[in-house]
């Protein structure tokens, strides 16, 4: 499994043949102009949850690919209206795709789209690949579920907000490393504006003190899980 980071909370996936894109908000954040979304593959769109930093270009990557959207009943419903494709979700259920077994997981957090219609409730992916099993948690707060994850899951990687202020932080992201029983870590939502500037040297020390790999990767950087 591919992971590359396009910013934000954007990623894209590469897992067998299969192309997914997370969180789309590429066109918008000035810090990732060098990423064309005319570029990108996409087989599926999973969204979080709909404020704009995640959506923001959704419907024209969808478009462009004819993607399949996976999200919440209400995002879902949204875009299907438009003549996307969707496949909707709702908090603990889970469903086999052709790529491998996606379930829908809590987050902590709101969800409006950008003219204040209600998102639905936010969550988190966990994604079941034949060799690999990842933890997306979305824009959430530090939550006690999370331990559900770590009982249930063996995760290969966990990808947390580490920003604050509007998610958890860098102490609370460490919290959750326990919870879930994953000391590998890739973080997002962090310093594409004021409100979430971090000091990123500070954050990963903080993780090699407690024996956790915090993984901090360039736009447009990848990883291999």
């Amino acid at each position: 499994m591919k992971i590359t980071f396009y910013g934000h909370a954007c990623l894209g996936i590469e897992t067998g043949n299969t192309h997914i894109i997370v969180d789309p908000f590429i066109t918008g954040n000035e810090k990732a102009s060098s990423i064309d979304i005319e570029s990108l593959k996409a087989d599926y769109i999973l969204v979080t949850h709909a404020h704009e930093d995640h959506t923001l270009d959704v419907e024209a990557i969808a478009r462009r690919t004819g993607a399949v959207i996976v999200s919440n009943y209400e995002i879902v419903m949204h875009y299907q209206k438009m003549g996307l494709k969707g496949h909707p979700m709702n908090h603990g259920g889970q469903w086999q795709f052709d790529f491998g077994k996606v379930k829908y997981v809590n987050a902590v957090h709101t969800s409006s789209f950008p003219d204040g219609k209600y998102g639905g409730n936010p969550g988190g992916f966990i994604i079941q690949c034949p060799d690999k099993t990842i933890y997306i948690a979305g824009d959430t707060a530090l939550t006690d579920d999370m331990r559900l994850i770590g009982k249930h899951f063996d995760l290969d990687l966990a990808v947390l907000p580490i920003g604050d202020n509007f998610t958890m932080g860098v102490d609370d992201a460490l919290i959750a490393c326990r919870f879930i029983d994953c000391h590998r870590v890739l973080g997002y939502h962090y310093d594409t504006f004021g409100y979430i500037e971090i000091d990123k040297p500070k954050a990963v020390a903080k993780f090699d003190a407690r024996l956790k790999k915090l993984i901090l990767l360039d736009i447009g950087e990848s990883i291999n899980v």
